[in-house]
């Protein structure tokens, strides 16, 4: 063979081995991001409404820890306050419906929402139930408010809920009942209300991995 021949020969079989070797390389470090990244999960699960302190009585001491990708933190429930609210989003941990869920709208400076099943903004537990908030009702920074459509009554609520995280939660209105207050873990919350686009999408994936319900 010519050496012009077994040049050419030698630069097919370098061009072959470095294909081979960019694919093994793009190939692992998918494998590798995709094995560090949790997403959340979609439900459909339809639950029956619960009877008004089915679960936590009014007044009675509880808590909801949520344990997110982003770290821990727990919710105070207002059961003397707001015994209906609190007592729908205990049982909905009960039910470990907010398990694997995400928070799909992140606004900084403002709210952090999730308990969608759908992840959609639209989803909800398959039941409402309805506690109108007084005319004073605000919505100091820590406070834990269920979502609702403009549509629905005041104080109307199923699965979703937003977290209060900057100054622009005193602009809200007196429509959202109130499920508690952040008790722990304020910066783990912070830190999440980072993670909000112009476009109010999370520039992460923030999933709530476990959520408990402590009593007492």
């Amino acid at each position: 063979m010519s050496e012009r021949g077994k040049l050419v020969t030698l630069g097919v079989i370098g061009a072959v081995l470095a294909v081979v070797v960019l694919v093994v390389l793009v190939g692992r470090g998918g494998d590798d991001d995709d094995s560090s990244i949790a997403t959340p999960v979609t439900k459909d699960v339809k639950l029956s409404r619960p009877e008004p302190g089915s679960v936590v009585q009014p007044g009675e001491k509880a808590s909801v820890k949520m344990e997110t990708t982003e770290g821990d933190f727990t919710i105070s429930l207002d059961t003397e306050n707001w015994p209906v609210t609190a007592n729908s989003f205990a049982y909905l941990t009960e039910e470990k419906f907010y398990d694997g869920l995400g928070f799909h709208r992140i606004v900084p400076d403002f709210v952090i929402q999730g308990g969608d099943p759908t992840g959609t903004g639209s989803g909800g537990p398959g039941y409402s139930v309805v506690e109108t908030p007084p005319k004073s009702t605000t919505y100091p920074v820590g406070t834990v408010a269920m979502a609702k459509t403009g549509a629905e009554a005041p104080g109307t609520s199923g699965s979703q809920f937003f977290i209060v995280t900057g100054a622009q939660g005193s602009s809200l209105t007196p429509d959202y009942s109130i499920a508690g207050t952040v008790s722990e873990g304020l910066e783990v919350v912070k830190r999440i209300g980072e993670l909000g686009s112009a476009s109010e999408q999370p520039t992460k994936q923030v999933v709530i991995e476990k959520a408990t319900l402590e009593k007492g």
